[in-house]
């Protein structure tokens, strides 16, 4: 018998909370190793505005470029984002963390082929990468390429255990065929796994939607 669907308004939560969740990793800290910073408070300085002045003045130096991409990618300025990270990625053609972030700026504006390019360029420049792995198995699935994204995010947790978005995502794959225990299952090892992250917290609010439907339906 066919499972019952996710009632609507239980949906809307679970993909609220997925997209902030992306939302949140869109810069890949744990690729670029920088850390993303909230809108300045009245009387703190700038720091994207001086980062901008900068670069404006030269745009010879890679560190600059690439931090001045991660943060207009994070501020939600994806064209921006793509055109300073491109800059970047001309001076260091293998520099895997300006290629994931080129990815996930591309997949930002809905241009998952490009994307899927750059997150595939960086694999090659560093073979494994789990975030470059889990970047390309979700802009993957979204584009309807399940069994491809499954298998990546399967072989991605085979290599490293300890990779939670991964888990994220094949939690996400899960909810969307209805296969909600399983769901609730590889949600909970993200937040066991990375209770900070922004996908324990994106994964603690799903699981309660998705708890609660399933007691309801017993």
């Amino acid at each position: 018998m066919k499972r019952p669907a996710v009632p609507v308004f239980a949906l809307a939560i679970l993909t609220l909370s997925v997209t902030a969740a992306l939302a949140a990793s869109k810069s890949e800290k744990s690729a670029a190793g920088s850390t993303v910073q909230a809108a300045n408070p009245p009387g703190v300085v700038d720091s994207l505005g001086l980062l901008e002045r900068a670069v404006g003045r030269d745009s010879s130096k890679f560190d600059n470029l690439y931090r001045l991409g991660v943060m207009l990618l994070d501020r939600d300025r994806g064209q921006e984002a793509v055109r300073v990270l491109t800059k970047a990625h001309v001076m260091k053609p293998a520099e895997f963390k300006t290629l994931v972030n080129l990815g996930a700026a591309h997949d930002g504006l809905g241009n998952a082929d490009i994307a899927q390019g750059y997150y595939r360029e960086a694999l090659k420049a560093a073979p494994g990468d789990s975030v470059a792995s889990c970047r390309l198995a979700t802009s993957l699935y979204a584009a309807g390429k399940t069994a491809e994204a499954m298998d990546l995010l399967r072989n991605v947790i085979e290599k490293k255990p300890s990779s939670y978005c991964a888990y994220f995502a094949l939690g996400v794959a899960f909810a969307d065929a209805g296969i909600y225990r399983d769901a609730i299952r590889m949600w909970r090892k993200v937040v066991d796994l990375a209770p900070s992250s922004p996908e324990a917290i994106s994964a603690t609010e799903s699981i309660e939607v998705l708890e609660r439907y399933v007691r309801s339906t017993q």
